[in-house]
């Protein structure tokens, strides 16, 4: 008998997510930020080919298992990775991207399972030229992104896995066997991406990166959240220092947050109940019950957030949200 599996991690760069001088080409329509990729995955070429998002890794793996013991393994699957469009006036340049050899570590067996690791990524094509911090102190070429997968198949036909490591640039989501999302990257640092993350600072040179990771937050939410960042009036972004207060338990507010990028802690009665990250949507309770805010928001990480006053958001929809508000959002370090 054979027991599959699959991982397959989209990478995207959302709104916000660039700074410094490399924001100019976003802002001017040059370069583009991408939408929020699909809840339920489909053909990873598609979205790639597409322009739709920036690469994708995809770990598919197999065991064989005969008389309740594992008898054979393998892996397939590999990076898909698009080119990079920017549009001057009515002309489009296109830049095919660098790719990098997909990496594979040796199988883990055991009695019980098989454990797989795959890592995929690539630089685009574009020109980079920037100071970074070592030498040789001037970089050209783009930094590179990346994604490291984990996957186990045990021998009752279950499957565990995550990503396990990826460049802090760009946004990294993660779909199961199923094509379902299920996990994502919390937090985006451009610029210590394009200082530091070329060369030897690469899995292709000695070292991955730590990565922070975040359950997804509902359908609704990532409905909230486009319509939040995409439909009428630019919202306004606020970014947050660790240890910051969003908001406090108690005191009035009309306004309806988007996290953008970060991890927030929810406290209610001076007791943390709670870790959220990228695309939940929070504040409300407080326009639908009076005004007042039923729980504290602190910034653990660093954090962007998104603020639209809550008149502006169907009141219908954010009854749904309360009503089908999760806060067993989990977050780890791998």
């Amino acid at each position: 008998m054979r027991i599959e599996g699959s991982l397959t991690s989209v990478s995207w760069i959302p709104s916000e997510a660039v700074t410094g001088a490399f924001k100019i080409p976003f802002i001017a329509g040059m370069a583009h930020y991408d939408d929020p990729p699909p809840d339920e995955l489909g053909d990873p070429s598609a979205l790639a080919n597409t322009d739709r998002c920036r690469f994708a890794n995809q770990l598919r793996a197999f065991i064989d298992v005969s008389n309740g013991e594992i008898v054979g393994h393998g892996m397939l699957g590999s990076g898909v990775v698009g080119s990079t469009t920017l549009r001057l006036g009515g002309a489009a340049l296109t830049f095919a991207p660098v790719i990098f050899p997909t990496l594979r570590s040796e199988p883990i067996v055991s009695t019980t399972s098989v454990k797989f690791t795959q890592t995929c990524g690539a630089r685009t094509g574009v020109p980079a030229p920037r100071l970074v911090a070592r030498p040789p102190y001037v970089q050209y070429s783009a930094p590179t992104a990346w994604t490291t997968l984990e996957l186990e198949l045990h021998l009752d036909g279950h499957s565990t896995g995550g990503l396990t490591g990826a460049s802090p640039f760009p946004r990294h989501w993660v779909y199961d066997h199923q094509g379902r999302l299920f996990q994502k990257s919390a937090l985006i640092d451009f610029r210590t991406w394009s200082n530091d993350y070329f060369g030897d600072h690469t899995p292709w040179g000695s070292s991955d990166a730590a990565v922070l990771v975040s359950s997804v937050e509902t359908a609704l939410e990532r409905q909230l959240g486009t319509l939040i960042m995409r439909a009428g009036d630019r919202p306004e972004i606020r970014n947050l220092e660790p240890g910051v207060r969003l908001c406090r338990q108690g005191e009035s507010g009309q306004e309806l947050y988007l996290l953008l990028d970060g991890v927030l802690q929810v406290i209610v009665d001076d007791v943390p109940v709670a870790e959220l990250g990228p695309g939940a949507v929070l504040g409300e309770r407080a326009l639908l019950e009076g005004g007042l805010r039923s729980s504290t928001l602190k910034a653990l990480t660093q954090c962007r957030v998104a603020i639209v006053a809550g008149s502006d958001v169907d009141r219908d929809k954010l009854e749904q949200l309360a009503r089908g508000h999760h806060r067993e959002t989990t977050l780890q370090f791998e």
